[in-house]
């Protein structure tokens, strides 16, 4: 049984989303994490293979916080199953560390392949609050964004708390991502700024509200493909993300190369500190600003269109 899951950009709302405002995200139907369980010997019980960790280990020996060994779990307690004969291995093309959904592409793309193979096919409400249990473990207070496009497949708005919105746009996004080469651990990300906004709630608080605003303005925007007005509010986002200390001299150094080359708008995906940035462009203006952001230094640069 085989499964994947798609990685995720946030196009705006980050950090703020953690506070009750409103998020957009997109999934990156291009870049996946992949999952596909096989058959084993009687007795042998649930083997897990993280390819690109390098990592095997039988579930019964992995320890709670272990993220794959915990979404097992969840996934057979979820189904009323006992432990399976059989090899789960994942493995995928998103960055560790990136900002791109990679703990949850994961996790989902395990859970659909398990419960696949166990003759269950899983809602994407189902997967998304499997996932979102293991990224507890990966983030400590997650939004809960990245579990739910990855789940969903789909452009959401999302506001913590509530039911995701599914968007109906009615034409998609052509966007570079570009990775600094930098990692960005989620969990020290929100933490950092939930000190900051402890000790100056006024000065966050005020910036929190702006962001949601913005991400409300580029809904319609989105929605009315006023790509101008998109890449200008995604501008501004970026230009809050710095304010609260989240931007780096490396990011901005992308995002300043992109803009130059031509692109609509860019800013930051993820939570900041390191991790990938994403740039708006026009099917004509794309292969110019992937050369700039080369010649800038990114450590990769990938080409995808949102669905």
């Amino acid at each position: 049984m085989e499964s994947s899951a798609p990685g995720k950009v946030i196009l705006c709302g980050e950090h703020s989303v953690v506070y009750g405002y409103p998020a957009m995200a997109a999934p990156v139907m291009g870049v996946r994490c992949r999952a596909w369980v096989e058959a084993a010997a009687s007795g042998s019980g649930l083997s897990l293979v993280a390819v690109d960790l390098g990592e095997r280990l039988a579930l019964r020996a992995a320890p709670p916080d272990q993220p794959l060994a915990a979404l097992a779990r969840l996934v057979l307690a979820h189904l009323g199953c006992e432990e399976p004969d059989a090899v789960l291995t994942v493995h995928s093309d998103l960055p560790i560390a990136g900002g791109l959904g990679s703990g949850a592409a994961v996790s989902v793309a395990a859970a659909r392949a398990l419960a696949g193979f166990l003759g269950v096919t899983l809602s994407p409400a189902a997967l998304s609050a499997l996932a979102y249990e293991v990224e507890k473990l990966h983030h400590g207070t997650p939004s809960g964004i990245d579990n739910t496009v990855i789940a969903w497949e789909r452009p959401v708005y999302f506001v913590k708390g509530q039911p995701p919105e599914v968007l109906a746009i009615p034409a998609p996004l052509r966007l570079l991502i570009a990775d600094s080469g930098i990692g960005a651990v989620t969990r020290e990300a929100v933490a950092a700024v939930r000190q900051r906004r402890e000790a100056h709630p006024a000065y966050y608080e005020a910036r929190f509200a702006q962001i949601g605003a913005l991400v409300s303005a580029a809904r319609a925007a989105w929605e009315q493909q006023d790509l101008p007005t998109l890449g200008q509010l995604l501008d501004a986002n970026q230009a809050l993300l710095a304010e609260i200390g989240v931007s780096t001299p490396r990011l901005e150094a992308l995002i300043t190369a992109a803009r130059q080359a031509g692109a609509l708008g860019a800013k930051l995906t993820g939570s900041g500190m390191g991790g990938n940035i994403i740039a708006l462009v026009t099917a004509e203006g794309m292969p110019a600003v992937a050369d700039a952001l080369r010649a800038a230094g990114a450590v990769h640069v990938w080409q995808t269109i949102t669905e």
